[in-house]
């Protein structure tokens, strides 16, 4: 039985780590054990403008601990009105590594998201030609829509279309949730890749809704069934160079999450390394673990593996329930918050 584990230190291709007090609090836990991280521009207001994000990307730089070398690659928020200039100059100054698109409305603070799907092509255009990513939400938000099946007629009606249109562009298809998504991305791979999260790995709808509401679960796209989520394990350990690591960790203050309509989003940075290492270690492939996490992310990118290393070690610890944030009652749930994690990494 492995009991230490080494791995080029990983990046996180999909991450939410907010402002203010909150990216304070939640910042420190993805720069202790990732090199890298695609940061999601979904503030209030968003990171539309290479000026929002060197903004943005100084306020992340300050709430850094003292010595870290963790790295912040910024993403625009693509409205209807993204000016192509901007985003070109944006990305010749190394500001911005990708393009986020977002539904309107299809997740939080996506109200400024895209509603007009033919104002885009001229950006996506752009990108093609100089070969920025487009990262997507990857659901369709028609109310005539059932919420389970939003990630399938996102791939059917806009993904599928892209793809052939725009040939040269390379797509990111996030959080993927369900079988369906697997099946689409092998077939469209290396053209379009895919992040998985750590919950999508682990949970099923039942879990989640099986024996009361478990509000620390819900998030968007929404967890399937057990069938979505064998796919997506086998997917994930596969040694397919086209799934990667995106934890989509997203805090939020107890009082949003908690509240009548709860807010979308799972706080997993503070256990996210160690979970994947379970899931791979269940799945008895540990030798594709480093694949996964550190390796396949980069390349779909068009960067260098991180040089630096991880260690990890069988060794039980007990996982915060909640991480203080600055504020009055300010606090955020902690994914497993509370539970025994069977994994830990190794700090020198």
């Amino acid at each position: 039985m492995t009991e230490r584990i080494t791995l080029r230190k990983p990046d996180d291709w999909h991450l939410h780590v907010r402002d203010g007090a909150m990216l304070r609090a939640a910042l420190p836990f993805t720069a202790r054990n990732f090199g890298r991280a695609i940061i999601m521009p979904n503030l209030l207001p968003p990171v539309a403008s290479t000026r929002d994000a060197i903004a943005y990307r100084d306020r992340i730089h300050a709430a850094l601990p003292e010595g870290s070398r963790f790295q912040p690659l910024m993403t625009c928020y693509l409205t209807d009105a993204t000016d192509p200039d901007d985003l070109e100059a944006g990305f010749r100054d190394g500001v911005f590594t990708a393009v986020k698109l977002y539904p309107a409305n299809a997740t939080t603070n996506s109200a400024a998201g895209v509603t007009d799907y033919r104002a885009i092509r001229p950006v996506m255009a752009r990108m093609e030609k100089l070969g920025i990513p487009l990262l997507m939400h990857g659901e369709e938000v028609d109310p005539e829509i059932d919420v389970f099946d939003r990630e399938a007629v996102w791939i059917e009606r806009r993904l599928i279309p892209w793809t052939r249109d725009f040939p040269g562009l390379k797509f990111v298809l996030e959080h993927i949730s369900s079988k369906i998504a697997v099946d689409y991305i092998r077939s469209a791979a290396p053209q379009v890749g895919a992040t998985i999260t750590p919950y999508h790995l682990t949970h099923n709808r039942t879990d989640w809704l099986g024996w009361g509401n478990r509000p620390y679960l819900y998030c968007m796209p929404v967890i399937k069934t057990e069938a979505d989520r064998r796919a997506l394990v086998e997917a994930a350990t596969s040694g397919d160079p086209w799934f990667f690591l995106g934890t989509d960790s997203a805090p939020h203050p107890v009082a949003k999450k908690l509240s009548t309509t709860g807010a979308a989003g799972v706080f997993n940075a503070p256990v996210a390394i160690e979970q994947y290492t379970k899931v791979f270690e269940a799945a008895g492939a540990l030798d594709k673990l480093e694949g996964f996490t550190s390796l396949n992310g980069p390349r779909h990118y068009g960067l260098a593996p991180n040089a630096e290393t991880l260690t990890l070690e069988r060794r039980a610890w007990t996982a915060p329930e909640e991480v203080a944030v600055e504020g009055p009652d300010e606090r955020a749930l902690i994914y497993r918050g509370g539970e025994q994690i069977e994994w830990r990494v190794v700090h020198d």
